[in-house]
């Protein structure tokens, strides 16, 4: 373990000024970024150091947002959707503006109302190659896409995929009106086994689809 530079103590927390928030080692906090026309960035914290002026820098793992990638943002991403990185920094701790909580994929789908604060990770992300981790992802719906949280989807009762109302030629409206849903494929009866799909996400991606996947 690395010795502190002389004149350098760790922290075990610091104040956000002007809030009664205390962020500690581990949480996820909301960054003010340079140009003010953008979105807060978000890192987890790592380390919380002070100088002998009392100066607190903050040692973060950065999360970047899809369109911060190489490969920019896609379809199934997610509005709150980041990516943990694998590139870290060292910033003053007045630029922290908030905590926030990164959720697991899993988690996010169970939340009953997404606030402000709440954002969710399901892919690390090496910031100088672009590559993901996992490199691939569960799809559905005859569209054969990754699961993307914000938008509707619905369960066929027969195969037990998932589809997109509109893929189905349904309204999102009449979609939430149904007692029960087969898709074309099992109300025709036909019951011929289809090929296990995975999505290559860009060069290489991953999601644990755990609240929408198809056992196939």
């Amino acid at each position: 373990m690395a010795k502190t530079k002389p004149g350098k103590k760790d922290l075990d927390s610091y104040s956000i000024k002007g809030t009664n928030k205390v962020v500690r080692p581990g949480d996820c906090v909301m960054m003010r970024p340079s140009d003010s026309d953008k979105p807060p960035y978000v890192g987890r914290v790592e380390k919380l150091e002070a100088d002998h002026r009392n100066n607190v820098k903050v040692r973060v793992r950065w999360y970047y947002r899809p369109e911060e990638s190489m490969g920019g943002r896609r379809q199934f991403h997610g509005a709150k959707e980041l990516f943990l990185s694998d590139h870290y920094d060292v910033q003053s701790a007045h630029t922290i503006e908030g905590k926030c909580i990164v959720h697991s994929f899993k988690n996010y789908t169970k939340l009953e109302n997404v606030g402000a604060e709440d954002y969710f990770c399901r892919f690390e992300y090496k910031a100088a190659t672009g590559g993901f981790t996992p490199d691939r992802v569960a799809v559905y719906c005859k569209c054969e896409m990754p699961y993307n949280p914000d938008d509707l989807m619905v369960q066929c009762e027969g195969c037990k995929d998932w589809f997109h109302p509109s893929c189905m030629g349904m309204t999102i409206e009449e979609a939430k009106k149904l007692d029960q849903f087969l898709c074309s494929d099992c109300s025709s009866d036909d019951d011929a086994k289809r090929t296990l799909n995975s999505f290559p996400v860009s060069p290489s991606m991953e999601a644990k689809v755990e609240t929408k996947r198809r056992k196939r």
